[in-house]
């Protein structure tokens, strides 16, 4: 029997929709999951695809990817759990759907009990994140430092540097994801890392403090 499937991408902004950087990276993350994890043979019977935010329970590609998978009796394939929600409310609201199947390319073996877990604290993980960076903000301020204000060229640059690491981070995160939700340590995680030859954004070898870097600017920006 062929496996088939639906698959779901999201991206938060037009900027991303367009560019492709975001898109690019949820399908390499889902191309790895079809050529390693699925049952062969599979069909992929369609992809859709919204440019909207995490939060915004309104997605209308989503609402089509989901009807075509209960349709014909497929699985809603994305690369991440975070593309479906960012929302815990919104993510077991799909989960308790017994008509629905989902599958997540970064954490291929995950039930939708597990996947229920990982998205509460993924939104616990979020909140704290959240709530440090608020506190770092109201302190800096209160030392009197100015915040904002910055000229438009240090912006821009700025702004392409954490273009840069997250490109670099997305690049490894179908690695470094799954292995620390299996308990790995960053050390394994660079281990493993190395041995595949893959290098850092510099061209090093990995260590464990740089696959903690990363892993942390993935969990930032899931937020």
């Amino acid at each position: 029997m062929t496996k088939k499937y639906a698959i779901y991408r999201r991206v938060s902004s037009k900027s991303q929709g367009e560019s492709g950087l975001g898109l690019e990276a949820q399908d390499r993350d889902i191309a790895l999951f079809l050529d390693n994890y699925s049952d062969t043979p599979f069909d992929v019977l369609g992809t859709f695809t919204d440019v909207q935010s995490g939060a915004d329970a309104h997605r209308p590609q989503l609402a089509a990817a989901i009807e075509l998978a209960k349709k014909e009796g497929a699985e809603l394939l994305v690369s991440k759990l975070d593309r479906l929600s960012r929302k815990v409310s919104q993510i077991a609201t799909l989960m308790d759907d017994k008509a629905l199947k989902i599958r997540v390319a970064a954490m291929p073996h995950a039930d939708k009990f597990q996947l229920h877990i990982y998205a509460a604290l993924a939104e616990q993980e979020r909140d704290f994140i959240s709530l440090r960076t608020k506190q770092a903000l109201a302190a800096a301020k209160a030392r009197g430092v100015q915040l904002g204000g910055l000229r438009d060229k240090t912006m821009k640059r700025n702004e392409a540097a954490i273009q840069a690491a997250d490109a670099a981070a997305d690049r490894v995160a179908s690695i470094v994801l799954p292995m620390r939700e299996a308990g790995a340590s960053f050390q394994k995680i660079a281990d493993a890392l190395n041995a595949a030859n893959v290098l850092t954004p510099r061209g090093k070898q990995w260590a464990a403090m740089s696959v903690k870097n990363t892993a942390d600017r993935l969990s930032a920006r899931a937020a």
